[in-house]
């Protein structure tokens, strides 16, 4: 179920307006409960009092999510899995094309990649979660991104937030003027992705980065560019400005993403590896979140997290410099 029905999206919109609403009011509209978009009035159990908007979205987004974080992380075991028995196929199977090819070291992933650009023709796609790269590493990746632009072939790019303060790497986006060159940011990524004209991709299966997949499965690619397509439309414009500036008592974007990971009991070096930051700043944001809370623990903190609602962003927190 995705849509409200006529009755409970009148219903909920009131409920919001006025800050509650009788309980015998909503009994025609079952689909409030299946959103769960009210919750009792802890004051008079006659009224119920509305959910905010942003927590309701969340509680329904998560769970995606996980879904599509699980699924990728089941696709690569498979491949994994399934990557022995390549070399055993029978004579008829190893004359067709390899839809999974293991690339091992960077000179043969690299190799890959320059042949998969060259031969592109209309767009290419990447996942580029935050690392700090020699500048070496970004002229060469501007020399490969130049002459596709120069061929008209759009280039999408998904960054993690804290690329933005990355000297280097703003630098670099601005030698593309280009409408065909689009860059976003987002708080969280889980590892590279290239995808070139929705034939093959590219992803890292080890975290040294020197052994890598080449796919060209038709169906692999299809899932990979519906997940690009999924963090795309979550994803801030570079050009929107710094997405990690406090609202006035606010809690700040990057905070409610260090507190939704603590929840979840991930520990430092994770979250800091997941937001693209180091371990330090992490711990930083970590400290903050525990003086407002007033937490003495590490255990106390997530369960004060999960207990004040600031995982809903209309809520509040004292906030503080939050450039990585």
């Amino acid at each position: 179920m995705t849509e409200l029905c006529s009755e409970g999206s009148r219903l909920y919109a009131n409920a919001l307006r006025m800050g509650c609403i009788a309980r015998s009011e909503v009994a025609a509209a079952p689909c409030l409960v299946e959103f769960s978009l009210l919750q009792p009035d802890p004051d008079d159990a006659n009224w119920l009092r509305p959910v905010p908007p942003s927590l309701a979205l969340a509680q329904r987004l998560n769970p995606i999510e996980r879904e599509i974080t699980e699924r990728r992380r089941l696709s690569i075991e498979l491949a994994d899995a399934f990557e022995p028995f390549m070399a055993l196929s029978s004579p008829p199977l190893t004359a067709s094309t390899h839809s999974i090819t293991v690339l091992e070291g960077l000179d043969r992933i690299n190799a890959a990649l320059d042949l998969a650009t060259s031969q592109c023709q209309n767009e290419v796609l990447a996942v580029q979660p935050a690392h700090r790269h020699p500048e070496r590493r970004l002229v060469e990746a501007l020399e490969r991104d130049r002459p596709l632009t120069e061929r008209g072939v759009r280039i999408r790019t998904l960054y993690q937030h804290t690329a933005r303060y990355s000297q280097e790497r703003l630098a670099w986006v601005d030698q593309f003027a280009d409408g065909k060159v689009e860059y976003r940011t987002i708080d969280e990524l889980v590892e590279r992705l290239i995808i070139c004209d929705e034939t093959v991709a590219f992803i890292p299966i080890r975290d040294d980065r020197q052994v890598a997949l080449e796919l060209r499965h038709p169906g692999l690619v299809s899932y990979l560019i519906k997940v690009f397509e999924f963090m795309w439309s979550r994803a801030v414009p570079l050009s929107a400005g710094a997405p990690y500036e406090t609202a006035p008592d606010g809690i700040t974007d990057i905070q409610h993403s260090i507190a939704k990971l603590l929840v979840e009991g991930h520990v430092d070096e994770a979250i800091a590896r997941r937001l693209g930051m180091n371990v330090r700043t992490c711990r930083a944001h970590i400290a903050k979140l525990a003086t407002a809370l007033g937490s003495g623990s590490r255990a106390q903190l997530g369960y004060l997290i999960a207990q004040s609602g600031i995982l809903d962003q209309g809520n509040s927190l004292p906030g503080g410099d939050d450039q990585p």
